[in-house]
């Protein structure tokens, strides 16, 4: 039997196996950079950015030089630990140019040089948009960054997903970015990749390298992100004139965001525009509304009267205008009379929904306390 140091000496003497040789480390990512014409220079007055919400304060001049539209791709489209942004792209405008640069993942050690180009182009813009960037691109980002111990640059975020459904949804319902190039501008997107076909690219192409696995999604992105900056486009023209609109559903939806950023004139101009077809009830309810909230009582009163008169809205105009006969007007009679009217209305019906049910009674107690104060006032 050999001995201890017999073995280890056999050890010894045996030839050492080669090492394969180390993965030589990344210099960088891979940079693509792609140009789209513009079709002029886009100008941002500052009564655009009630459409985009924005949560922080921006200078009063804003170039659009200093603006920064990105867009990412991501192994998954849920999130969660261990989704990554494989590619970053991010758009400049330079002149009449807007300037695409995209950033690829090679491989999973390139993914701090990603975040390091995204870094610096965030530190030097004033303005970051998105589009569905604040629910899922920002976030994701932001993890990614602390997981490299690297700080992800702050600043004013305007995600212009939910500025287009405030324009477009009431007549669109969907509104991805793909739905707005094909009905808006009736340029429908050819032999694009599903989004949900992504990710699986992407895998696939870490096992072969084959780049030509992912020119779709390259493709695709760089289209995402020149669709944001037309968006971008559309929507500063549409808040200069939002009377260029060709429908009158998204007129009407351009006064709701004019209502809702306290431009109450420019409301009613959209309102009085759209005062058509199926829209008429809608635009009429708004407008006596806001004709309300500024004390025009007369005028908003004679609006609920057309309202009666062509039988729209429901038994809401007779509500409504009998609450401004009462308490603005201070016509007791009227408002009494008009409230009959609507509970004859509601009455007349064949069924009531819990909408209508709940106006009946409102209407009820409105008669009953409108007939005592007729009494007391005799």
């Amino acid at each position: 039997m050999r001995s201890l140091r017999d073995q280890l000496r056999a050890i010894q003497t045996q030839p050492r196996q080669a090492q394969p040789a180390a993965k030589p480390r990344p210099q960088d990512c891979l940079i693509r950079e792609t140009r789209f014409p513009l079709p002029g220079r886009l100008s941002l007055p500052a009564g655009i950015f009630p459409f985009m919400q924005l949560d922080a304060q921006l200078p009063e001049s804003l170039s659009p030089e200093s603006l920064l539209f990105l867009d990412t791709e991501t192994t998954g489209l849920s999130g969660g630990a261990g989704t990554v942004a494989f590619l970053v792209g991010v758009g400049e405008i330079r002149r009449h140019e807007l300037i695409v640069r995209q950033y690829l993942m090679r491989d999973y050690d390139e993914e701090a040089f990603v975040l390091r180009h995204v870094q610096a182009h965030l530190s030097s813009c004033q303005l970051l948009i998105t589009y569905n960037g604040k629910s899922f691109d920002m976030p994701l980002l932001a993890s990614r960054f602390v997981m490299h111990r690297m700080r992800l640059p702050e600043l004013p975020h305007a995600d212009l997903l939910h500025a287009a459904r405030r324009v477009w949804k009431l007549r669109l319902g969907r509104c991805s970015l793909s739905a707005l190039e094909d009905k808006i501008y009736h340029e429908p997107r050819v032999d694009d990749l599903p989004g949900a076909e992504v990710p699986q690219r992407y895998f696939d192409y870490l096992k072969s390298h084959d780049m030509s696995l992912l020119e779709d999604i390259l493709r695709h992105n760089a289209q995402d992100i020149a669709t944001l900056t037309r968006l971008t486009y559309t929507l500063s023209s549409l808040h200069d004139n939002p009377l260029s609109a060709e429908h009158t559903q998204d007129i009407f939806s351009l006064g709701r965001v004019c209502e809702r950023g306290g431009q109450l004139e420019r409301a009613r101009v959209c309102y009085r525009a759209a005062d058509s077809g199926v829209m008429s009830a809608l635009c009429r309810v708004r407008l006596a509304d806001t004709l309300r909230r500024e004390h025009s009582d007369a005028e908003a009163a004679a609006i609920y009267e057309k309202m009666i008169a062509a039988r729209q809205g429901g038994a809401q105009p007779y509500i409504a205008l009998a609450k401004l006969l009462e308490h603005r007007l201070h016509d007791v009679n009227k408002a009494a009379n008009i409230a009959r009217r609507g509970l004859l209305y509601l009455t007349d019906r064949p069924s009531l929904s819990p909408r209508e049910q709940a106006q009946l009674d409102d209407l009820t107690h409105r008669c009953a306390r409108l007939l005592q104060k007729q009494s007391r006032q005799s």
